[in-house]
Formats: structure tokens, C-alpha cells, sequence
């Protein structure tokens, strides 16, 4: 399965905007799904994750109350909806599949085996 990830863009602080992350030669289907963002000079950090067993989510801290991560099975589409925009969330976005099960860590990179290529978003202030 190959993951493509849409949706960037440049865009005003305050501003909303919608991430979209398809895929093409299979589902999304896994134990987890997940956004990551790396802004330039730094290292891969946590956005959200989501897990199939119970679609429950979970968010870093400085995402929490602005981003929601959810997913549409039916159109094989994970989502970032992003509020409220930040200079400090400029970065280049990620979507991520684990394949993994058990007691896994959603919020570490190592987990996801299949990635998407990216998207940027810069928000200017």
C-alpha cells in the first residue's frame, strides 16, 4: 500500500485547513494510523494518531484542542483537520500506517512501516 498525503499549503495564522491522506493499492487498515510533521532543522515529532481497535485517538500536547485526526474507511481517507494555525506548526506533514500490534507506541515514528511522501504547511504571521 503507498500513502499520498494533500492538502498543504501557505496560509495565515488563525487559519483552518484540512489534510487528506489516501491510499492506492490497499486500505488503511492496521492497528494505527498517524500525522507527523518535521519542521526544517528538526526531527520528526508527533502530530495525532488514531487506532482501528476503537477508533480512539490521541494528540501532542501542543496540537491539543486545535487538530483532529479521524478517518473515512468508506473513501479510504485519513484526515488532519487543523484550527486555529500557528507560525511554529509550519512544517512538512506526514500520514503514517502501523501494521504493528500489541502494546504499541503511537506516538513514536519508529512504529509506522508505511509512510506517505508529505505535504507542506506554512503559516505566515
Amino acid at each position: 500500500v503507498q500513502l499520498q498525503a494533500s492538502g498543504g499549503g501557505l496560509i495565515q495564522a488563525g487559519s483552518s485547513l484540512r489534510l487528506s491522506c489516501t491510499t492506492s493499492g490497499g486500505t488503511f487498515r492496521g492497528s494505527a494510523a498517524g500525522w507527523f510533521r518535521q519542521a526544517p532543522g528538526k526531527e520528526r515529532e508527533f502530530v495525532a494518531a488514531i487506532r482501528w481497535s476503537g477508533l480512539t485517538t490521541s494528540s501532542a500536547d501542543s496540537v491539543k484542542g486545535r487538530f483532529t485526526i479521524s478517518v473515512d474507511n468508506v473513501k479510504n481517507t485519513l484526515y488532519l483537520q487543523m484550527a486555529s494555525l500557528k507560525p511554529e506548526d509550519t512544517a512538512v506533514y506526514y500520514c503514517a500506517v502501523s501494521r504493528d500490534f500489541g502494546a504499541i507506541d503511537v506516538t513514536t515514528p519508529r512504529t509506522y512501516a508505511i509512510w506517505g511522501q508529505g505535504t507542506q504547511v506554512t503559516v505566515s504571521s
